[in-house]
Order: structure tokens, then C-alpha cells, then sequence
């Protein structure tokens, strides 16, 4: 089988089981030349799970105009929100401390985490984890 030239990538961030043909999905795909209804429909059948969620997708286009995509998994901060019931983070992170998460919690988002992570172990992705709470302005306990 021959190798499809690839001419591009696209990275969304898109509710899960929610893309729809307007913006940013829309003029995103569609300078690219790809069918957006057909992204559309396979993206919103393999992110049934996530529904509601953030979830970034990184699309491979093709010169023919096919695509491949690949599905990560949400947002560390937003699992990190979801942890500590919280809308959004601090406006100040630093000086202004708006929550606290445990090192369990915090455990349990990064195995969830785990693959999209550049870590070795959960100890490693446990950091990386508590780093970017830390950068939301909430506390980490241990």
C-alpha cells in the first residue's frame, strides 16, 4: 500500500460527543478542504464516553482530503476542577489559593492522564499533575 502524503494537522479542543459543523470545528476543517459532517459524525461516535468533557483531537489530513484523527483524553485541569468542584481556577495563582486536592485525588487523575503524560510512572505523572493544580492557584495536601 502506498503512503498517503500527509499535508497538514489540525489540533481542536471540542466537547466530547458534541462537534458540530460551526465554528471552530467548521472553518477549521473546511479550509482543509475535509468533509466536515463525516469528521463530525466519527468524532461524536468515539467520544460518546466524554460527553460533555473537553477533549483536544489532533487531525491528520491528506492530500486526497481524507483524515485520520487521534483522540487524547481531557484536559488535566479539567479533571483537576472536577476534583475539587470548582468553575475555574484563581485569577492570581500564588498569592491567591482557591481550593486544596489530595495527593489521592491527584493519584487518580494521573493514572487517568497516564498516556497522554511524559512520564514513566504514576510518581512522575503524579508531579505533573500537582504542578498544574499548583498553577491554578489550588493547594496540594498530602
Amino acid at each position: 500500500m502506498a503512503k498517503k502524503e500527509i499535508t497538514g494537522y489540525v489540533k481542536l479542543q471540542i466537547n466530547g460527543g458534541q462537534a458540530n459543523p460551526a465554528p471552530p470545528v467548521g472553518p477549521a476543517l473546511g479550509q482543509r478542504g475535509i468533509n466536515i459532517m463525516e469528521f463530525c459524525k466519527a468524532f461524536n461516535e468515539k467520544t460518546k464516553a466524554f460527553m460533555g468533557k473537553p477533549v483536544p483531537v489532533i487531525i491528520t489530513v491528506y492530500k486526497d482530503k481524507k483524515f485520520d484523527f487521534i483522540i487524547k483524553s481531557p484536559p488535566a485541569s479539567h479533571f483537576i476542577k472536577e476534583a475539587v468542584k470548582l468553575k475555574s481556577g484563581s485569577k492570581e495563582p500564588g498569592r491567591n489559593i482557591v481550593a486544596s486536592i489530595t495527593m489521592k485525588q491527584i493519584e487518580e487523575i494521573a493514572k487517568k492522564k497516564m498516556e497522554d503524560l511524559n512520564a514513566n510512572d504514576i510518581k512522575e505523572a503524579s508531579k505533573i499533575i500537582a504542578g498544574s493544580a499548583k498553577s491554578m492557584g489550588i493547594e496540594v495536601k498530602e
